[in-house]
Formats: structure tokens, sequence, C-alpha cells
């Protein structure tokens, strides 16, 4: 089993930061509140050089943060979009982005629920559990409007439908119980400082 797939294939090696990221800027990263965090976002008509600028920045924005995924939402952008850098439950690293993406529903004889951890880079400090299924197929088109299907077990298939909520208008706070939600926000407000600590650290580290 090859160790790095990106875009969905298999490559021999990969650097530790997408290349994308040596060509971004960082973005401030919206937090659970924002209105352009809980409305659904809007279709990418336009595939050119703006999108792949923001594609890089969004690489970046999502290293800085030490996160496995971004999306568009989440730097203050109203467009279907995101990207990640995730493994799955083997420890295989998955890289890349997808632009208008729709989460194909599955069949419920073939699907697991898992109950487990999950953070959000715009709920920062807390984590909570949420029950995903075990496997994901996104649907969308690369940056030059080629289609393109993802496919995620474990740990990445909850990375594709947590994404794939944001670009709907949801954040994980709102699969969770109302006593859920409040702890979600009490882990929030004790943690925030030092998670921008950390993402202002890395910063610095990335620009030596």
């Amino acid at each position: 089993m090859p160790s790095v797939f990106v875009q969905g294939r298999p490559v021999e090696s990969y650097p530790p930061l997408a290349p994308e990221a040596r060509r971004g800027s960082v973005r401030r990263i919206t937090e659970a509140g924002e209105e352009v965090l809980h409305k659904p976002c809007r279709d990418v008509t336009e595939f050119g050089p703006d999108l792949a600028a923001l594609i890089d920045d969004m690489f970046l924005t999502m290293y800085i943060a030490d996160g496995a995924g971004l999306a568009a939402n989440q730097v203050d952008v109203d467009l279907r979009l995101f990207v990640y850098d995730c493994p799955d439950d083997d420890g295989v690293r998955h890289v890349g982005h997808i632009v208008n993406p729709v989460l194909e529903p599955l069949d419920a004889a073939h699907r697991r629920l898992l109950d487990d951890s999950e953070g959000c880079l715009s709920v920062p400090g807390a984590v909570m559990d949420v029950p995903r299924p075990d496997r994901a197929v996104v649907r969308g088109f690369d940056r030059d409007g080629e289609p393109l299907v993802i496919e995620g077990t474990g740990y990445f298939a909850r990375c594709l439908a947590h994404e794939t909520d944001h670009c709907n208008g949801q954040v994980y706070l709102d699969r969770l119980s109302k006593r859920e939600r409040k702890d979600a926000l009490r882990q929030v407000a004790e943690r925030r400082e030092g998670v921008f600590a950390r993402r202002a650290a890395r910063t610095a580290e990335l620009n030596r």
C-alpha cells in the first residue's frame, strides 16, 4: 500500500508540506458564530489563477494552525472548496483539495458509525466525540475544473465529512446536544489563548 495519496492518486514520495503552501499567504481563520460559517457556500464557477491562489493560501493557513483540513469559509471566503492533509487509520497520508464537494449518501447496510473525537480550527481548543460514518466518498472538481472523486476511511473519512459540512454551512457544534455544545464552548474559553500562541509559534517556525 502506498504511504501517500495526492488528489486520490498514489505517489512514491511527497514533501512534509504540500508545495502549494510555499506559494501561499496566511489568512485569518474565522470562528464559530461568524455568519460565513453558518450558511451554505456558493458554488465555484470560475477556475483560474484566483482560485489557485486561494488554494495556496488555504494550505499554508491549515499548516500554520496544525489542521488536517480547511474549508474556504474558514478563511472568510464564501465558496465551496476545501483542502486537506490527513492520515487515515492505517497511517496512509492523503493530501489535496476539492472544489464544489458533494458527499455521497451511503447505504445504511454498508456503513458503520464511529463515535470518535473531533476538533475544528474554527472552534479553537475544543475536542468532542462526534458520530461519523467510517467511510466517505466525495465528488467534485480540481482547481482546473476536472472531475474528481476522493474516497476515505476512518479518520480521513471523518475529515472529508467534516469539511463538506463546512461547505454546507455546518460546524461540528451543530451535531452536538445542547449540553455537549456547552462543554465545547467551555473548552474554547479555557484553551483558545494557548491555541493562538501555538499558531504564532508555528508561523515563526515556518518563516525561518
